[in-house]
């Protein structure tokens, strides 16, 4: 018979414990309950994962290199180089586009005519749809070159932002811009 008290008593036990675990105001304690904290929640806004483009490097454009005056093309005249590892991105998106947080983890080095210092990357990063630019932005990307000759920089892009149907068969391009930045000029009068 005491085996059959036993196995009794151990799951009301179970159950007597567990209903001190409610919220209700406790007589003895004295304090009061504290509601529970409102999630705050943006907008119509959700988080997605199937339609958010993934990232590309075209070639040529995971690597930057700056060379001293005159010494283009010559591996003993390099200031830095730096150069792309991995990259990552999320998405949100509202009733009227896929907004994309673009990521990617670089490395900068510096060259033999090269020292520590801020210096200026050229990032770009590009949204296409098939050969439609659905978003184009060149980014001078601030980095810093410690007393030693490496450091690893993270470049963050958060405002990159396409319209909404256009997740699905868009591509996301990152990669330094080494095209020759124009100098801002006047216009010639005709």
């Amino acid at each position: 018979m005491s085996v059959r008290i036993s196995r009794h008593i151990v799951p009301m036990m179970a159950l007597l414990a567990l209903g001190g675990c409610s919220t209700a105001q406790n007589p003895l304690s004295g304090a009061q309950p504290q509601p529970a904290p409102e999630l705050q929640t943006a907008v119509n806004t959700r988080v997605v994962e199937g339609t958010c483009p993934q990232i590309f490097m075209r070639d040529g454009t995971a690597f930057h290199r700056t060379y001293a005056r005159g010494g283009e093309g010559d591996a003993s005249k390099i200031t830095y180089q730096a150069s792309f590892a991995q990259t990552s991105r999320a998405c949100t998106v509202n009733e009227q586009a896929l907004n994309i947080t673009v990521v990617a983890q670089g490395r900068l080095i510096a060259g033999p005519m090269g020292g520590p210092g801020r210096v200026s990357l050229p990032v770009r990063v590009e949204v296409k749809d098939g050969e439609s630019v659905l978003y184009s932005q060149l980014v001078h990307f601030d980095a810093e070159i410690p007393t030693g000759d490496t450091a690893q920089f993270v470049f963050r892009k958060d405002d990159v932002s396409i319209p909404g149907g256009a997740g699905k068969q868009a591509r996301i391009y990152i990669g330094f811009d080494s095209a020759p930045q124009k100098a801002p000029g006047k216009k010639r009068r005709k």
